[in-house]
């Protein structure tokens, strides 16, 4: 389980609940990178400091902490706290998707997988005679 650190502005609501709430999504929104992340900081802030609201005032900002390399980052505004943190979510697994891809191609990592486990080969295609 990676740990997510999340981080509020004054103006954000429901912290304790979106602590909780943060950590489990983040889990399993990137548990295929589980062997690669340590930590994962989130920033949830409101731009516009008030109660007036307003379109793209609430921004998300991740920081996924990388085994062995620079940390990779994104932002993303939305109109309300649960937008703003799901698209960053979603930007945080493309961007180590696109990462961690050409990592793979590069240097031929060794990655949990069922395509390199010989007894799940050997189930899933069976020997031919």
């Amino acid at each position: 389980m990676m740990k997510v650190q999340v981080n509020t502005s004054n103006d954000i609501e429901n912290k304790e609940a979106l602590e909780s709430w943060a950590s489990d999504y983040i889990n399993e929104h990137l548990a295929r990178f589980e062997q690669d992340i340590t930590s994962v900081e989130v920033q949830m802030t409101d731009e516009n400091h008030s109660a007036k609201g307003g379109g793209g005032d609430k921004r998300c900002m991740m920081e996924a902490r990388v085994t062995g390399r620079a940390p990779i980052a994104v932002t993303n505004f939305a109109a309300d706290q649960n937008l703003a943190f799901r698209g960053a979510a979603d930007k945080l697994a493309h961007a180590l998707d696109h990462a961690f891809g050409k990592l793979d191609r590069r240097e031929h990592r060794v990655r949990d997988t069922i395509r390199r486990d010989p007894e799940v080969l050997d189930e899933v295609v069976p020997p031919q005679a």
